[in-house]
């Protein structure tokens, strides 16, 4: 058999690209699925997750790869005609899903990819490619806008696919003709016909399609990712406002860290720099756990066996500020998931009139606060968790 197509029947390089693309995608997809419904309660179990997901990923990139040779060499080659091509509507629809096929094997596991590199996750890619892509930043927004749009698109694909097989199936039990014997090993008795142009209308209509699909998952909340776990806090009364600021966390999971951080906190400020050194002010923090951000393991760290947001919604630092010979430190009670310990910590604090600027460094351990309780492999997740904050407030 020939390599290249006729105007009758796909070559043989077609069909093995064809196969070998259908075999990545029912590998591909419900190993997405069993990673994404895997359960993360211990150390073995979030292993096995990971191996899932970076099995996914691999593939998928693999997937991507072998699509694009494929539609390069297709658009090299004859196509042959539809058996039927009376049949107007059809054809136009079998050529509009052809398409939403090709787009999809490109867009699919090019929107995983992005999610990948725009994050910080667990589940590495395992071709030596390294696990960031040129021009994507690293990126909680464009992560989470990319995962909302990698589930779109493998909507699209599954639809799509499900229809290609459909067709597939009517041609060879209903009409009975050769369409399906086109692509399959072997070569089918198929007379000689014209062959057929790649049309525009079906561009169109796939096009059509997929803004259609983004439009319904827009309405249905797909892309919604705003902090709906997130505690509401009530305004504080404080002498001194903060105007911007950060409260950052760092961990460590199978050696890489992971960087987060908390978007919505309070924090009450006294301080009198008048006042000889010892006890010069207070501070309260409170901080909810909800709209914390923490790379691809978000989810994961609100969880009951980590955070806990449902039960332990909020967090509170409670702290004396206090100088020593113009050293500063916050000399407190952090109270994190029911668990109330004493923190103290060093800090600079920059005053420039009415604005100061304020920022510390320091760590905690997980363990002391029951937090992922049942990790105890520093090797997957490290107890240490190091927290950082800088903010700017006005008197």
């Amino acid at each position: 058999m020939s390599l290249s197509n006729s105007s009758a029947r796909y070559g043989s390089l077609a069909k093995l690209f064809h196969w070998l693309t259908a075999l990545g995608i029912f590998i591909m997809i419900p190993l997405g699925i069993t990673a994404n419904n895997a359960p993360n309660g211990n150390e073995a179990e979030l292993a096995w997750k990971v191996q899932l997901f970076s099995a996914h990923k691999t593939l998928g990139i693999a997937v991507l790869v072998l699509a694009v040779i494929r539609i390069a060499w297709m658009l090299t080659q004859p196509k042959p005609a539809p058996l039927h091509p009376e049949r107007k509507l059809e054809t136009l629809a079998a050529e509009t899903v052809h398409i939403l096929l090709y787009g999809s094997l490109i867009l699919v596991p090019i929107s995983g990819w992005i999610e990948h590199a725009a994050t910080t996750g667990f589940a590495p890619i395992l071709w030596p490619l390294g696990q960031s892509l040129p021009f994507v930043p690293q990126s909680p927004a464009l992560a989470e806008t990319m995962a909302g749009a990698h589930i779109v698109l493998e909507r699209v694909l599954v639809i799509s696919l499900f229809l290609h097989i459909a067709g597939a199936l009517k041609h060879a039990f209903v009409d009975r003709d050769q369409t399906l014997a086109r692509m399959l090993p072997g070569q089918a008795d198929i007379p000689e016909t014209q062959t057929e142009q790649h049309a525009k209308l079906p561009i169109a209509l796939a096009l059509v399609a997929w803004v259609a699909a983004f439009g319904v998952a827009v309405i249905l909340g797909v892309f919604d990712h705003g902090p709906a776990q997130s505690a509401d806090l009530e305004q504080v009364e404080t002498d001194w406002q903060v105007q911007s600021g950060e409260l950052g966390l760092t961990i460590q999971q199978f050696g890489k860290p992971v960087a987060g951080a908390f978007e919505t906190w309070t924090a009450a400020i006294t301080y009198d720099e008048t006042l000889p050194d010892g006890k010069i002010g207070t501070v309260e923090v409170t901080v909810s756990i909800g709209s914390v951000s923490i790379g691809s393991v978000t989810s994961q760290a609100l969880g009951a066996d980590y955070f806990d947001n449902a039960q332990f919604p909020t967090a509170t630092f409670s702290a004396d500020i206090l100088r020593t010979d113009g050293a500063h430190h916050a000399d407190g009670t952090l109270t994190l998931r029911g668990a109330a310990l004493p923190l103290s910590f060093p800090f600079d604090l920059q005053l420039d009139g009415d604005s100061a600027t304020m920022t510390a460094s320091f760590a905690l351990n997980r363990q002391d606060f029951g937090i992922g309780a049942n990790m105890q492999d520093e090797g997957q997740l490290a107890n240490t968790v190091d927290v950082n904050v800088a903010l700017t407030a006005t008197r």
